[in-house]
């Protein structure tokens, strides 16, 4: 029956109904914001070769005051970020998260990584992700900005 595998899709459904709730209008309630780690090598994460390429195995991305655009759908999220001072767009299925976690409340999701794709399905996405989209223009933000980087806090 392999019920192991059936309670991690059960919890990444509650990461997918959080980033539902998250990307209505108003955004996060309160102070809750979302750390997520994904397999950047998972069938069907896709982004900017270059973003992808800096982080080849996993990523952890933050949705707190700097993120736009984020459509959550059934198999997969979208959202528009910033790195470097340039927007990027990610692509990521929830079958690729290992990580969910709101530090707000405390509350963490680890799953189990999802294998590596094949080298041919790699390639499809980033060729989705090389074709020329719209120019996003994210507002003006709020205060300051400060990037920081994660791997401090990474397990080694």
């Amino acid at each position: 029956m392999n019920y192991e595998a059936m309670a991690q899709d059960a919890l990444r459904g509650v990461a997918k109904a959080a980033l539902k709730r998250a990307a209505v209008p108003e955004g996060l309630p309160g102070s809750h914001h979302f750390y997520i780690t994904f397999k950047t090598d998972a069938a069907g994460v896709s982004g900017p070769n270059d973003l992808l390429s800096k982080y080849p195995d996993e990523m952890t991305i933050v949705l707190q005051h700097q993120y736009w655009d984020l459509a959550p759908g059934e198999t997969f999220f979208s959202v528009t970020l910033q790195f470097g001072g340039q927007p990027k767009r990610l692509s990521v299925p929830y079958a690729a998260i290992t990580r969910f976690y709101d530090p707000s409340v405390q509350f963490l999701l680890q799953f189990e990584p999802p294998p590596a794709a094949p080298a041919e399905a790699k390639a499809a996405p980033a060729a989705v992700a090389a074709a020329p989209a719209a120019k996003v223009e994210p507002p003006p933000p709020k205060g300051d900005a400060t990037i920081v980087s994660l791997d401090q806090f990474r397990k080694k």
